[in-house]
């Protein structure tokens, strides 16, 4: 491994939080996760995700309220590596299970295409599969449902407006991460298909491009960020394609030059801005402060996990 990436990785290996330094054995430097697995609830992170949780599951709000409901938090402890069938988490999941039950009564259908923030279900579906509960049919109809939303073009709209002619770069993606994930645990042929299209939506734009001119979509979109949620970025659609085995498509590589372009000299990589608000902001606060400036740790191992994926990683 050339210099500069050991020193990234060398930087993660010395992480304060547990669920970093297994995540960057097991997934950069792929020797397993042996030694820090029991630890990774004990992190500063996965504890303060957890805290305040009430006997209902939920954390006293709204599961959806951004950015601290029980939905959010579950993505990241996801992300973060907890234990599958870890009970807090589990029981997080039934108020997001419950609330999205109710959603899927009243989708709005014009011109014969569901109008849907198809990305609620996509990271729900995601998170379950992940916690091991891919079995469970209230998860089963959140895949179901995903398959019968899907867009000719392979994506999801929200967008009462929208002609049909194409989805939203944002609603799509956390779709074909949880389809992919209900696949994997599952098997099912029909998941598989529909997250290959969405695939194929992201590649035949080069993941940021205009299919009419070639131009930037949106320059946000080349910018990392941590954590994602709902939007949409070029870090976040290559870690998914990566998932799928799609980061060595030379569809990928120009947003692989643009990764690789935004990387320090030390080799680690920073947020190019925040979706979100820190934890003591009195609108849309974080649970936890992930880091707005300098060298970022998620991001950082997000990246270096995506290059070993592409083959870039030296």
């Amino acid at each position: 491994m050339e210099q500069r990436a050991l020193a990234a990785v060398n930087w993660l290996l010395d992480s304060s939080e547990p669920a970093i330094r297994l995540m960057t054995r097991r997934d950069v430097l792929g020797r397993g996760g042996s030694g820090d697995a029991g630890l990774v609830l004990a992190g500063a992170k996965v504890t303060v995700l957890l805290a305040g949780q009430h006997a209902d599951g939920g954390f006293g709000v709204h599961p959806y309220r951004k950015w601290t409901g029980a939905h959010w938090r579950l993505i990241s402890l996801v992300e973060l590596a907890i234990p599958p069938l870890e009970p807090r988490a589990v029981a997080a999941t039934g108020q997001v299970l419950a609330y999205l039950a109710q959603g899927r009564r009243h989708v709005v259908v014009t011109g014969g295409l569901a109008r849907r923030c198809a990305s609620v279900e996509g990271n729900a579906l995601a998170v379950c599969c992940r916690l091991g509960l891919a079995g469970d049919p209230r998860v089963r109809s959140l895949a179901e449902a995903l398959i019968t939303w899907q867009w000719p073009d392979g994506g999801w709209n929200c967008d009462a407006a929208a002609t049909g002619r194409r989805s939203s770069f944002h609603e799509s993606l956390a779709p074909a991460w949880g389809l992919h994930e209900y696949e994997q645990a599952t098997g099912e042929p029909a998941a598989t298909a529909a997250a290959g299209r969405a695939a194929e939506l992201f590649l035949e734009h080069r993941l940021f491009r205009s299919l009419a001119t070639g131009e930037v979509i949106n320059r946000k979109w080349l910018a990392p960020h941590y954590p994602p949620y709902w939007h949409y970025d070029i870090l976040q659609a290559l870690l998914v394609l990566s998932r799928m085995g799609g980061a060595r498509d030379p569809r990928a590589g120009d947003a692989l030059d643009e990764l690789e372009r935004r990387r320090l000299p030390d080799g680690r990589w920073r947020p190019g801005g925040c979706w979100w608000s820190p934890p003591a902001s009195a609108a849309t606060p974080e649970v936890v402060d992930w880091g707005r400036s300098g060298p970022n740790e998620m991001i950082t191992l997000n990246a270096l996990r995506i290059l070993r994926a592409a083959g870039r990683l030296t």
